[in-house]
C-alpha cells in the first residue's frame, strides 16, 4: 500500500522520518519502548498506555492483523505507535482487519520505517521523553514544540480519565482461551482505574461475581454491596495523584476486607499503607521481565510489565512484606500485608500479552477471600 510520510519529533529536537501506517494528524505523549514480540493490539487498547506513545522493539509488526476478541478495552488509548517494519500481508484465522485499518478506524497515528533499535538505545540511556508523531512533515519545528509543551505523566491523574462512569457487572470468561469457569461464589468489587478485559475474564472464570465501579466510588457505597474482596486495577498515570483511591483503600484495609492490587492498584495499595512512589527512568514495558519470590523457594517467574512508576523501598512501612523482586533492577514487584488480608503485584498477572507464570497471584486472592468468607 502507498503510505504518506510521517515524522517522530522528540522534545530534545531529535527527528526521525518514516511512513504513516495510521491516521493523519498529530499524536503527542510520553515515548516508551516495549520489548514484547507479540500483542500489539492488546497494548494499544490497554488503558494503562493512555497519554503514551509505544515503540515496539520487535522488527516486524502487523503480521496477525487485529480482531475484536483481543481488545483489552473499547478503544485504543495509546497516543501513537512506532515500529520498524510494517507487515502489509496479515495472516491469521481470527483476523478481521489489518493493523493499519484498526489504527485509522480508532484515529490513532502510527509511524513505520523507524530505526527502533537506535530509538530504544536513546530511551534506555536518557529515559522516556515527550514526543510527537505527525503527518505534518513540513512543520518540524511545530511538532517539536508540541512535544515540549506536553505536560508529562508526573503528577497526572489519568485513572479518572479512563475509568468507567457508571457501575457495571461483568459476565464473561476467557472462553476457548481459558479454563472451565467455576461456580460464582465470591462477590468482587473491581475499582476501574483502567482495568483490562483479561483481568475481568480471569476473575470470572475463577468464580467471581464481578461489580465494576468508577475510580472515585466512595468506600461507604462499596461496603453496602457486601463484597468478599476488593480488586484495585491497573491503570495509567501517577499513583500519588490518585489521593481519592489511596484514602478509599486505607478505609478498606481498616475494614479488613481482602484486597488485591495490580500495577497502578499495587502502587495505590502501597501508598495507602504509607509508602511513597517515584518516577522511573524508562519504566518496565515488556513480556519478558523475570521476577523472583523472596520466600525460601526463590521461584522465578517470567512476567508481563507495564509501568513507569515504582514504589520507593526506603519508604516501605513495617506492615508490608516484600514478596517479589525484579531480577532486572531489584525493584519491588510484590507486597503482602502483615496484619490485613491484602497483597499486591506490580506486573500484570493476567499477561495479555505475555506469559502466565504469575497467574498464581489470582489464586492467592481467591484463598484470601475463601478464608474471609468461610472462617466464621
Amino acid at each position: 500500500m502507498q503510505n504518506e510520510s510521517a515524522i517522530l519529533a522528540l522534545a530534545d529536537g531529535t527527528v526521525f522520518h518514516g511512513k504513516s501506517i495510521g491516521a493523519s494528524g498529530d499524536g503527542v505523549g510520553e515515548l516508551v519502548f516495549n520489548t514484547a514480540m507479540t500483542g500489539y493490539q492488546e497494548m494499544l487498547t490497554d488503558p494503562s498506555y493512555a497519554e503514551q506513545i509505544i515503540t515496539l522493539t520487535a522488527a516486524h509488526v502487523g503480521n496477525t492483523g487485529c480482531n475484536p476478541e483481543d481488545n483489552e478495552s473499547t478503544k485504543i488509548w495509546a497516543k501513537g505507535l512506532v515500529i520498524r517494519e510494517y507487515a502489509n500481508l496479515a495472516s491469521n484465522y481470527r483476523k478481521t482487519e489489518s493493523l493499519s485499518n484498526f489504527l485509522k478506524r480508532n484515529n490513532t497515528v502510527a509511524i513505520s520505517d523507524i530505526d527502533t533499535r537506535a530509538l530504544t538505545h536513546k530511551l534506555r540511556d536518557f529515559g522516556s521523553i515527550n514526543s510527537c508523531i505527525s503527518t505534518n512533515i513540513e512543520n518540524t519545528d511545530h511538532c517539536i514544540q508540541l512535544a515540549k509543551n506536553f505536560s508529562g505523566l508526573d503528577g497526572a491523574d489519568l485513572a479518572v480519565k479512563v475509568s468507567r462512569e457508571v457501575i457495571e457487572c461483568w459476565h464473561e470468561g476467557l472462553g476457548e482461551w481459558g479454563y472451565n469457569s467455576k461456580p460464582l461464589q465470591f462477590h468482587v468489587v473491581v475499582y476501574d482505574f483502567g482495568v483490562k478485559n483479561s483481568i475481568l475474564k480471569i476473575l470470572y472464570d475463577l468464580g467471581c461475581h464481578i461489580t465494576i465501579v468508577p475510580a472515585k466510588t466512595p468506600s461507604k457505597e462499596v461496603l453496602q454491596m457486601q463484597p468478599d474482596g476488593i480488586f484495585l486495577s491497573n491503570g495509567p498515570g501517577d499513583p500519588k495523584a490518585c489521593d481519592y483511591a489511596i484514602t478509599t483503600t486505607r478505609e478498606f484495609l481498616n475494614a479488613n476486607i481482602p484486597i488485591l492490587g495490580v500495577c497502578l492498584g499495587f502502587q495505590i495499595l502501597a501508598l495507602a499503607c504509607g509508602a511513597k512512589s517515584v518516577k522511573m527512568k524508562f519504566g518496565h514495558h515488556g513480556a519478558n521481565h523475570p521476577v523472583v519470590s523472596t520466600d525460601m523457594l526463590r521461584k522465578v517467574f517470567i512476567t508481563s510489565q507495564n509501568h513507569g512508576f515504582t514504589i520507593d523501598e526506603k519508604t516501605l512501612p513495617d506492615d508490608l512484606i516484600i514478596s517479589h523482586r525484579s531480577l532486572f533492577d531489584n525493584s519491588l514487584q510484590g507486597i503482602i500485608h502483615r496484619h490485613r488480608p491484602a497483597l499486591g503485584f506490580q506486573g500484570h498477572p493476567e499477561a495479555s500479552p505475555g506469559p502466565h507464570d504469575i497467574e498464581v497471584i489470582f489464586n492467592q486472592f481467591i484463598n484470601l477471600m475463601t478464608e474471609y468468607k468461610y472462617s466464621e
